[in-house]
Formats: structure tokens, sequence, C-alpha cells
């Protein structure tokens, strides 16, 4: 009889699990995007009859299904990476309709859906950053992923590369395995792919290796600490005036009630705006849009006088809360053409993280010119 005290149920995160999700966040976001784009341009189109409507919710979850049952079915390492394109697919074009399921009307432009598929998107973003931080290798997980590692051995396909990070991950369960039997597996796996029977290939870069080496040498030669610096005082510079601009067409509209009133009816007119709750929320929005593009335009003073480090600080916060607070309201008053300010922000944050990594942590690294 099998005991349970002793059989451990504690989750390991799979191999490769980051890449899997980054590929369902990727499909997911592209589905949203090119749906409501799509959608804009062809007039809503819909597919069915006079009785039927053939949404795009039910494609989504019909992806989702194939994709369920392909990683449930199939073992091939291949079978993940195409089922997290389908997932990522599905949930978009799943998601995309909300605001029908969540109003009594079946309202698809109801405002507040874009807000929920953004928070959504951040909520899922989270747990792929969650998964890439580095975690503490005990031996069971590693075991694990050392039997996924074996499918390159199953399918022909390993590499003198990838047999050297297999041996290195044995190693390691046997020299940290709390259980004598676990450091046995590993020895007897590490003689079997250590032996003269074991069929390697030679290391041929697929197209996304050598992608991310060209970007690597790209960025390493051409992106020097001037000229990042130069990118992010144009970027972040434009977000602050752009900010200050939004609250003063805002502050000269008061001085005229007819222009206000003409404003505010534009955004009732597409739905915007419905109560006086939302009007609170506009000038939440527009105040917190002004406070971010002012912390913006001081870390580019704080860069340009070279103040790097509190120029970068003040960057990273003001960019993250843009993302996180600034954008949701934007989604709502804006819909999804809020879509390419959010992707312009993560583009400099991601610049930010980049030029912190390389010139802030390690100060005693030479400037580049």
């Amino acid at each position: 009889m099998v005991s349970f005290r002793n059989w451990s149920r504690r989750p390991v995160a799979r191999e490769h699990a980051p890449r899997y999700l980054r590929l369902t966040l990727l499909s997911f976001a592209l589905t949203v995007a090119l749906t409501r784009l799509f959608l804009a341009l062809t007039g809503y189109p819909q597919l069915g009859s006079h009785t039927l409507h053939i949404a795009h919710l039910l494609w989504g979850g019909l992806a989702l299904f194939v994709g369920a049952l392909l990683m449930l079915i199939v073992v091939n390492r291949w079978a993940y990476l195409t089922g997290a394109i389908l997932i990522g697919v599905g949930v978009g074009l799943f998601i995309d309709e909300v605001g029908k399921f969540i109003t009594r009307t079946n309202d698809y432009f109801y405002p507040p859906a874009a807000p929920i598929i953004y928070t959504f998107f951040l909520l899922v973003l989270l747990l792929y950053l969650e998964l890439r931080r580095p975690r503490a290798r005990d031996a069971r997980s590693e075991l694990y992923r050392a039997f996924d590692d074996m499918q390159e051995v199953l399918d022909r396909d390993l590499d003198e590369r990838e047999r050297a990070v297999l041996r290195a991950r044995l190693y390691h369960i046997i020299n940290e395995a709390p259980h004598p039997e676990l450091a046995r597996l590993a020895e007897e796996l590490l003689r079997f792919i250590d032996s003269d029977t074991i069929y390697l290939i030679p290391h041929v870069p697929g197209w996304q290796e050598r992608g991310i080496t060209w970007l690597r040498t790209f960025a390493d030669r051409q992106i020097t600490r001037r000229r990042l610096k130069a990118g992010l005082v144009g970027g972040l510079g434009v977000l602050g005036i752009m900010g200050a601009v939004d609250l003063g067409q805002w502050l000269l509209a008061v001085r005229s009630p007819a222009q206000v009133t003409n404003m505010l009816a534009d955004l009732v007119a597409v739905g915007r705006l419905g109560s006086m709750s939302s009007v609170t929320w506009l000038v939440l929005h527009i105040a917190l849009t002004a406070a971010i593009g002012l912390v913006l335009l001081v870390a580019v003073v704080c860069l340009v006088l070279g103040f790097d480090k509190r120029g970068i600080q003040l960057s990273y916060v003001g960019l993250l809360l843009a993302l996180t607070v600034v954008d949701l309201m934007d989604f709502y008053f804006s819909q999804f053409s809020a879509i390419v300010p959010a992707a312009v922000q993560f583009a400099l944050l991601l610049a930010v993280l980049q030029y912190r990594r390389r010139y802030i942590r390690n100060s005693a690294a030479p400037e580049s010119l």
C-alpha cells in the first residue's frame, strides 16, 4: 500500500516553462490586438445566419481545447510549444468578448472590458516574471528536469552542449541529493550519457538562437551607453511632455464651460462617460498622468545632468506606475487605442532595466562611446 506521507506533491516548474509562457503571452496579446483591428477595419462583420451567430469566442474555446488535449496526449517537446501558442490564441479570442458576458445587454463595447483584458494580461505577465526568477536547485526538481532533457536522447537530437548541461545537472543531483536512491539514479543516468553509445549531433544554431545572438552582438556594438541614454531621454521626455500637454488642455478648457461640455459630450457619445463617478475617474486619470509625466521629466533632467542612478530610479517608478495604474484608466477612456502607448512605455521600461543592469549595478563599467 502506498504511503501518502512519503509522497511529495510539491509542484515542480517544468523545464523551459518561462519559454512556453512567453509564447502564450505573445500569442494572447497579438490575438486580442489583431482581432480588434480586423473587426474595426471590416465594420464588425458577423459569421452566421439570421438565427445563428458564430462568435469568435467559440473559436477561442476550440483553440484552448485543442491546445490542452495536445499537451495531455503528446509528450514531445514540440507539443508544448504548439500548445502554448494555441492556448494564447484561445484565451485571446475568448477574453476579447468578455464585455458580452458581464452585461445584460451583451455589450461587446462595454468600456470596462478593455481594462479587464489588460489586467488579465498583467497578471499573466507577473506569473511569467515569477517563473524567470532564479530558484533554489533541489535534487528532486533537478531530477525532474533531467528526465525532461532526456527527450533529446530519445529523439537522437542531443548535441555536445546539451550533454554538458545535462551532465552538470546530474552532478548537482549526486552531490546534493537528500536521499541515496536519488543519487544512485543520477549516477546511472550520468554513466549512460557519458557512454560511447550515445548518439551526438553537431550543434547547429536554430533561427531563434541565431536571432538572439545577432541581437546581442548588435546591442553590444551599436547600443552604447551614450546612445541608450539619449534614447531614454528622448522617449521619457516625450511621455512627460504629453502628460503635461494633456493637463494643460483641460486646464485651458476649464476657462470655457462650453469647451469642457463639448469634451465631456464627446466622451459620453462614445460610451466612456456614463455618470458623475466616471467624471471623477477622468479627473483622477488626468491628474495621475500629469504627475507621472512630471516624475519622468525630473528623471530626464537627472539623466542629462549625470545623476544616472537617481534618474533611472525615477524612470523605473514612473513607468511602472504608468503601466499598472494609469494605463488601466487609459484603457477605459481610450479603449484599445491605448495599446500603442502601453507598448511604448513597456519598451522604455525594458530599456531602463537594461541601462540599470549594464551601467548602474556595475559602477566600475567604463562608458562606451
